[in-house]
């Protein structure tokens, strides 16, 4: 019975981030409307395929290898998996209509220092990292959940974050 409170957090998620595709559309378009420069297309790609597998692979593991749900590792799990949509749209508060899925750039915008961008440089990564190792563990899904991290960080760390540096910097200029 377990593995379907888990499947339904999973589905969860994946429409929460359907909300955000539709929230990222509209703020897209709002920046290329007033001469945003889009930047990292290449990675873009494999970022959704990276998290959408992440989705898939929660459920994939915890129903075909038959993960127990254990409370002593579920239910901390759980409370940074709500803590990790909290900064998340914490994020996306302080961000406004600048916040995006995407790397765009709109000449004449200030760089936001406030909400959690006062302490930290991106802390939606941070979210996404928590997230990322969190929400299979929920379920003791720990193939999903160090692959996950593994190539999350080497997406961030390879390309994401340097790109967004990069426009960022532009927007510095």
């Amino acid at each position: 019975m377990a593995v379907i409170w888990y499947i339904a957090l999973v589905v969860a998620t994946g429409v929460e981030r359907l909300v955000e595709l539709v929230i990222s559309k509209r703020n897209a378009e709002r920046a290329f409307a007033a001469g945003g420069i889009e930047y990292g297309q290449k990675h873009f790609p494999w970022m959704v395929a990276l998290h959408t597998g992440l989705l898939a692979a929660c459920i994939a593991e915890a129903v075909l290898l038959d993960r127990p749900f254990i409370p002593a590792l579920g239910w901390p799990m759980l409370v940074l998996v709500v803590l990790s949509q909290a900064l998340r749209y914490w994020c996306i508060a302080a961000l406004g209509r600048q916040w995006n899925t995407r790397v765009i750039v709109v000449p004449g915008l200030h760089l936001v220092a406030t909400g959690p961008y006062k302490w930290l440089r991106h802390p939606n990564y941070l979210a996404v990292v928590v997230e990322g190792f969190a929400l299979p563990l929920v379920h003791t899904a720990w193939l999903t959940a160090l692959t996950f991290t593994v190539l999350n960080a080497v997406l961030l760390l390879g390309f994401r974050i340097p790109t967004e540096e990069r426009a960022l910097g532009a927007l510095a200029r």
